[in-house]
């Protein structure tokens, strides 16, 4: 009987490879940049396989399967990623073609149910029943846990938080619909608000810390502003946060979990905006579905989607 899987993490930019142990301890891991060749890709996650394997130096008989963690729309069911922003695939078969290449069995699913997975079982989520996982990075996702199980909905595609209507008739998401609150409040949405701003001749502080280069503003230097104390970048994040505090709010209306976790790069500005957040969401919901409910920052960090697409792996082949 086999004693390990293997959990992957793959990204627009990186790909997160690791060998766990049954008890979901990682032993050996690899991280590499995202080939964005599409006749590569597949080649490049089968060495990085074998590469953990090999590093742990576990027989690859021991090793029960795959699961892996994709970003935009995946099929769970057969494994095919539908569409896959920053990667060069669409309508692609990944499960299939990665078991022909490796002879192990895999289970594909969206990047944002594996990271709800990953902090229900290893994170934040330890000891919640029903939780929602919500990532606030370039783009916002989350992921739905009822009653101790992943939620994906009727076709897969539950949990499509960033593209639920917040700004009725507002700017144009990339989806084609308007308002969306991936357009309001992502770290996208966030640097283009700043970026506004200069253009507009204010937000000196802002472009002050991108060393004058207006394109460098990003999510992260209005973050920065914030906490130096910045007026203008506090109200870019007031902003966001009053969008972020209308999603949660009817997640926790229509759900009545007893945690959200929240996670992705926004996030990590820190505690002050979690506070604006936690604030806009107190005011907005329902006081009988809030009044047990707990905001946390996820803690996984950078391991949130390997954990996830650990869990998956263990749960599918153990």
């Amino acid at each position: 009987m086999g004693n390990y899987v293997v959990g992957i993490d793959l990204g627009g930019t990186k790909i997160y490879t690791a060998l766990a142990n049954l008890s979901g301890e990682i032993v050996a891991e690899e991280i590499e940049p995202t080939t964005k060749d599409e006749t590569k890709l597949l080649h490049q996650l089968g060495r990085m396989v074998k590469g953990v394997i090999a590093k742990s130096a576990v027989p690859k008989e021991k090793v029960l399967g795959i699961g892996i963690g994709a970003p935009g729309t995946v099929d769970y069911r057969t494994g095919t990623l539908i569409t896959a922003p920053n990667l060069p695939w669409q309508n692609y078969p990944l499960k299939i073609n990665l078991q022909a290449l490796l002879r192990l069995p895999v289970e594909v699913d969206n990047d944002a149910n594996l990271a709800a997975l990953g902090e229900y079982r290893y994170g934040a989520g330890r000891g919640h029943r029903d939780l929602v996982y919500v990532t606030v990075s370039t783009g916002i996702g989350a992921g739905i846990i009822i009653d101790g199980q992943l939620y994906r909905g009727s076709s897969g595609s539950a949990g499509e938080l960033g593209h639920t209507i917040v700004e009725p008739g507002g700017p144009r998401c990339n989806c084609g619909r308007r308002g969306c609150l991936e357009v309001m409040a992502s770290g996208t949405a966030i640097g283009e608000r700043a970026r506004q701003l200069v253009a507009e001749g204010f937000g000196q502080e802002i472009l002050k810390l991108a060393q004058g280069n207006i394109e460098a503003i990003n999510a992260k230097t209005v973050g920065e502003a914030f906490l130096a104390g910045d007026p203008e970048a506090k109200g870019i994040l007031n902003e966001a946060a009053f969008y972020l505090g209308i999603g949660l709010a009817n997640v926790v209306n229509l759900l009545n979990p007893s945690l959200i976790v929240l996670g992705g790069g926004v996030i990590n500005i820190g505690e002050p905006f979690l506070e604006l957040i936690r604030e806009e969401l107190a005011e907005k919901a329902l006081p009988q579905p809030y009044k047990d409910l707990t905001v946390k920052k996820a803690v996984l960090g950078s391991k949130t989607g390997v954990m996830g697409a650990i869990a998956l792996a263990l749960e599918r082949f153990s």
